[in-house]
């Protein structure tokens, strides 16, 4: 009893008894606590998902070892390493401070340059050295045996030793006359670089030797890539004119030219598998391929990415063509067509633009659903990068493309998608994910199961203007009913089956403004849309009657159903949230504090939470019981999208600038957080955004444990009230089966084993003397002694025994009791049949002990404990206790005692029986 009471606390108290919730100490030192934090208290980073390029160049390795070729691609403030056989992900280094600029590798080490400073990571994951010396930032970096050479941006060339980092030689170059823009080491030139510029030049440095050896004059135009070629002394330089010279370093001889009209060469790249073609990048998307026998265009990758090309390789000795760009895509194209032709092999790819919306999809909490403004509908596992997909484009006419075999779809691509909604109950029967377009009246459907747009379109059909917009969807929890509303105020229901249109909202539109959020309950039962014009309305959903109309302080901007609770959340022009009670329909909480207009919301799986993101760059959290802002904290970037988990263990947010979901923890689940309210005036602190390393997420949580030491702890007093009776907190074990010990071990003793029949000796003894007779064996002639020893004699007092002799004299039995409760049931038996003077206890000791037990009874703490021992007490000396008066005398005192304060329990239990015993049985 005293232990669930003492654990119990009231809903939404965030403050323990005894303390005042204002105006007092206790709430300055919560205060003084708020502030001292660093970041979140809920939500420490996790990881960042969908990320797996930017325009960083990628770096292929080949691993002698496992004979395999390995990919590396930046991805911010970390790199990927992917195993190009299957293109799946082996790696993912540690974070550096700052964005990634450029990368370089050998055979042991992957070096990485950010800002002035560049590291070397073993293992494709830590660093083992770091390089300091550039003032200016780090832009190209070429490994060169047991160097490594690094150019930033002021012309500054540095060679490092690797292993001792140290610096082995200095360049400095005028950055009028020779800004070097690209360097590249010469197969078979012993010590020595070639340098491209900005201004076109050339120069070949023996850096050992620290000597110019040779000035090409160039073309007139800025290099911008350095490639050699399968032949000896032969160097493929790309031009800032598009312009690609196949040259003879040794003789400075230009041998061919190419000219592709896509802007600068970005990457050049040569086939090593007996075919004489060269690749090579441009900054639209395209590729070329070069035929260098006959020196001429055989084939064009166009849009092979849909940003420039960052990177090209051809694998040694493979028809394999590794790419990357910014378009966040890492793509392997294979070669093996009679016309030459590359076509896509394997990729990973995660979205190029701006997230637009993201939902966790099913309940699993596995699988999260992402629109863009490229215009693809994704899905990103939370548990590993293999179960990705991509459900494509939204295409206006499928059937045509089909039928036409169209290559480029750009003409017929939908605009991008602004909302969805998503339900999993009938994915295998028909589409599950209703979706509107940008600008677009029509909503389209989608198969998630499928990975493709759905066969409907749902609009009205006789709406025939293009001023009009689907502006806001949902689709009800059994799959079969999307509604969606639109710009002109109209709400209509449809058929995700058949895409029939079931019905409309109001006589002529549910709304004279724009429809700004639709909802559906659980059971179907209650529609809840939202208009501009500062209405919310309450709609039957079958009849589609109206049933309420509950008018708003401001416009809403979006609208959020907790379908479990029935909780609903408003999100207003104003930028503060309003929380509805469906049934009641009643605003029951209003919430302020956001500086921006609010992106996006989400509710916790429980319904307690509901978490904002907002145009402030803030992610707020609100504790809806309490009524009271629980949690803040500020991002670089400003969060578009919010969505919680529905097993609770993640957060989702998307921002602006980025192309991935970032995930955040909930600490919540795996560590003690106070659920402390902030003050009206709390500063929060800015939180970096997670990476792709997960290991960042364990850093962060390091700095989280921190605020949790200074927790206002809660100790609850041994009594809580002296009209309470107080349990124990030791198990039932202890001190329930103290009468039935006897029969515990009756039943517990071990049968007699079997005798072991006696062996005749070897040697058989006899009797010496003429005749030969066998010795009998001598019996033991003392068989009448006792053989009962007098304990009393020889036992020894225990540490129990000599608290109770002290107790006697100082009426303390507090050390005592302490002393039985760490006993056992045996132990505990086994000293209270000690107490007997038969063995070697006294009658003083005995009343010592009832006296303890009364002690125990007037403070009406362990009570159970209080009885057991006394039972057991009474059972081991109830034959002698009469005999002695000064015991009954104690006895007496013990029985008014139990018996008052029983008679007290029992007319509890009685009140609390028969009021039970009439809930169940009344008819209410």
């Amino acid at each position: 009893m005293g232990s669930s009471m003492r654990q119990a606390a009231a809903p939404g108290e965030h403050f323990p008894p005894g303390r005042e919730p204002s105006g007092t100490p206790a709430e300055a030192e919560m205060e003084s606590e708020v502030e001292g934090r660093t970041a979140s208290a809920l939500f420490a980073g996790f990881r960042a998902l969908g990320l797996f390029s930017n325009d960083v160049p990628h770096v292929v390795r080949y691993s002698a070892l496992k004979r395999r070729f390995y990919v590396t691609t930046c991805v911010g403030k970390s790199f990927h390493t992917y195993d190009v056989q299957k293109l799946r992900l082996v790696a993912v280094s540690n974070s550096v401070p700052q964005d990634i600029c450029c990368m370089a590798a050998d055979e042991r080490l992957v070096f990485a340059a950010y800002g002035n400073v560049f590291s070397a990571f073993a293992r494709n994951k830590e660093i083992v050295h770091t390089f300091k010396g550039h003032k200016a930032e780090i832009h190209l970096l070429q490994p060169f045996g047991d160097h490594v050479i690094s150019v930033d941006t002021d012309s500054i060339l540095i060679i490092w030793h690797i292993y001792s980092e140290e610096e082995y030689l200095q360049l400095s170059f005028d950055k009028s006359v020779f800004q070097i823009s690209t360097i590249l080491h010469p197969s078979t030139y012993l010590n020595k670089v070639l340098l491209g510029s900005e201004q076109g030049s050339l120069q070949l440095w023996n850096v050992k030797s620290n000597k110019l050896l040779y000035t090409f004059s160039g073309w007139k135009v800025g290099v911008t890539a350095l490639q050699q070629a399968p032949a000896v002394d032969v160097v493929a330089i790309g031009l800032t004119s598009g312009q690609v010279v196949i040259h003879n370093i040794k003789f400075d001889e230009t041998l061919m030219k190419f000219r592709q009209d896509w802007g600068p060469i970005t990457s050049i790249s040569f086939r090593t598998d007996g075919h004489p073609v060269m690749a090579a990048g441009s900054p639209c998307g395209h590729i070329g391929l070069w035929d260098l026998e006959d020196k001429k265009l055989i084939n064009q990758m166009r849009n092979a990415h849909s940003t420039a090309i960052a990177g090209l390789t051809f694998l040694h000795r493979e028809p394999l063509l590794v790419t990357n760009g910014a378009d966040n895509a890492l793509r392997i194209w294979i070669f093996d067509g009679p016309t030459g032709e590359g076509r896509l092999l394997r990729f990973r790819m995660g979205h190029s633009a701006s997230l637009t919306k993201i939902r966790y999809y099913g309940q699993n909490g596995q699988q999260i659903l992402s629109a863009s403004q490229d215009g693809t509908l994704q899905s990103f596992s939370t548990v590993h990068e293999k179960f990705n997909k991509s459900l494509g484009h939204g295409l206006i006419n499928k059937k045509i493309v089909k039928r036409k075999g169209l290559q480029n779809t750009m003409s017929v691509r939908l605009p991008p998608v602004t909302k969805f909604a998503a339900e999993e109950a009938r994915q295998s029967d028909w589409d599950g994910i209703i979706a509107c377009h940008q600008g677009k009246l029509s909503c389209s459907t989608w198969n998630y199961q499928r990975s493709t747009i759905g066969a409907y379109f749902l609009k009205p059909k006789e709406l025939k203007t293009d001023d009009i917009i689907a502006t806001a969807v949902d689709i009800t929890s059994c799959g079969n009913f999307a509604v969606i509303g639109l710009s002109s105020g109209a709400v209509d229901v449809y058929n995700m089956q058949s895409g029939i249109h079931r019905g409309s909202f109001g006589d002529e539109k549910a709304h004279t403004g724009s429809v700004r959020g639709v909802a559906v309950d659980g059971l179907n039962q209650l529609t809840v849309t939202a208009g501009s014009e500062r209405l919310l309305k309450f709609w039957n959903f079958k009849s589609k009657a109206l049933i309420h109309s509950l008018s708003l302080e401001s416009s809403p901007n979006m609208l959020l159903l907790h379908r479990d609770s029935g909780i609903l959340g408003l999100a207003l022009d104003d930028f503060s949230i309003a929380v509805l009670d469906i049934e009641t329909r009643k605003i029951v909480r209003e919430f302020s504090g956001h500086h921006g207009q609010i992106n996006d919301m989400t509710f916790s799986p429980d319904g307690r939470w509901l978490i904002s993101a907002a145009m402030d760059c803030s992610v707020r959290t609100w504790d809806l019981p309490s009524g009271c802002l629980i949690d803040c904290f500020l991002l670089d970037s400003a969060p578009l999208n919010v969505t919680m988990s529905p097993t609770g263990d993640f957060l989702a947010t998307s921002h602006v600038d980025h192309l991935g979901i970032y995930l955040w923890s909930n600490i919540s689940l795996y560590s003690v957080v106070s659920l402390r309210p902030l003050p009206p005036d709390y500063v929060p602190s800015v939180v970096m955004l997670p990476g792709t390393c997960q290991t960042q997420g364990v850093e962060v949580l390091e700095e989280q444990t921190e605020p949790s030491d200074e927790m206002i702890e809660y100790e609850s007093p041994q009594q809580l009230s002296e009209q309470l009776v107080t349990l124990s907190l030791l198990p039932e074990s202890r001190w329930k089966n103290l009468l039935n010990l006897d029969v515990i071990k009756k039943k517990n003793k071990p049968k007699e084993p079997p005798k072991v029949p006696q062996s005749a000796p070897f040697f058989i003894p006899t009797v010496p003397g003429l005749v030969p007779r066998f010795a009998v064996p001598e019996q033991n002639g003392d068989s009448q002694q006792s053989k009962v020893v007098n304990l009393g004699i020889l036992a020894q007092k225990s540490n129990f025994y000599l608290k109770l002799e002290e107790g006697l004299l100082n009426n303390q039995y507090e050390a005592a009791l302490n002393l039985l409760k760490e006993l056992g049931p045996s132990g505990i038996e086994t000293e209270l049949r000690n107490l007997s003077p038969d063995d070697g206890g006294s009658v003083e000791v005995m009343q010592g002990f009832l006296r303890m037990i009364g002690m125990m009874l007037n403070r009406k703490r362990d009570f159970e404990l209080a009885q057991a021992y006394l039972a057991l007490f009474l059972k081991l000396h109830l034959k002698m206790l009469p005999s002695e008066a000064v015991l009954l005398e104690e006895l007496e005192k013990l029985s008014s005692q139990v018996e008052e304060d029983w008679t007290h329990l029992q007319s509890l239990f009685n009140q609390s029986m028969c009021v039970l015993n009439y809930i169940k049985s009344a008819l209410l």
